[in-house]
């Protein structure tokens, strides 16, 4: 499991997180919720140490990632942030294929280009592997970029709001693509969502940001009530059933 105990951070004098204490469980899709500015993106690139750690400790299954070498931590963790910057003169395979570069250090074995073939199936890719990043849409760029990750194949998975620029297809492809990994490979997943109704839908554990702290953590059905709900985004939140899980209504 991912551990948070006493996260602190802030830009300047302003606040970001706030004594985030919290335990992210194993095997399990878990989502970060919350409005803008909650600390969402923030607590994810800690934990992936995109960012310095500047008060408090995580552990990642009982290991302090201050402590944890940068080329055992990418064996074991894939980040995916919202910020690809990335040159365009890139093929999308090759883009994929860095996802293994932790398991092979510059020498690809079979097994390798075979993760990066399947992670580019996966996402319906392959008839598009030779194109340049600037060929493509944005929405087929993301794909990639979730290709690399998924190709990287750590016990720990973290997306930065992964579903941005992605169609309604694609996102639930994704989302269905994530839960598959957590219950037939094991996986443990965290993702950071704007929409909560993929939340609603996919996610085994929520964790609900506000204003920097922790106000909920909890499995779906118990996070994601229109009273929690409404609260934590400070506009009236419905939520119904639907297939046994909670349906989100906001959009009226």
């Amino acid at each position: 499991m991912i551990t948070l105990a006493g996260v602190c951070h802030q830009i300047g004098q302003a606040p970001i997180l706030s004594d985030v204490s919290t335990e992210v469980p194993r095997g399990k899709l878990t989502a970060l919720i919350g409005p803008n500015g909650a600390g969402k993106s923030t607590l994810l690139r800690l934990i992936g140490r995109l960012e310095t750690l500047q008060k408090g400790q995580i552990l990642i299954d009982g290991n302090n990632i201050a402590e944890t070498r940068t080329e055992d931590l990418a064996r074991r963790m894939a980040i995916l942030g919202q910020q690809t910057v990335i040159s365009s003169r890139l093929r999308l395979s090759d883009l994929v294929a860095f996802g293994r570069w932790p398991h092979h250090q510059g020498r690809p074995r079979p097994e390798d280009k075979a993760a990066v073939t399947a992670a580019l199936d996966t996402f319906g890719l392959t008839g598009l592997s030779s194109r340049f990043l600037d060929e493509v849409s944005g929405g087929q760029a993301q794909r990639a970029f979730l290709a690399m990750t998924i190709a990287q194949d750590t016990d720990w998975l973290l997306l930065d709001e992964p579903l941005n620029n992605l169609d309604m297809s694609h996102a639930r492809l994704l989302m269905q693509r994530l839960s598959q990994l957590v219950r037939e490979s094991g996986k443990s997943v965290v993702v950071v969502v704007h929409e909560v109704n993929y939340a609603a839908a996919w996610a085994d554990h929520i964790v609900a940001l506000k204003e920097g702290r922790i106000v909920a953590t909890g499995p779906a059905q118990e996070v994601l009530t229109g009273d929690g709900l409404t609260e934590l985004y400070d506009t009236p939140v419905s939520v119904t059933e639907f297939d046994g899980r909670p349906l989100v209504l906001h959009h009226y």
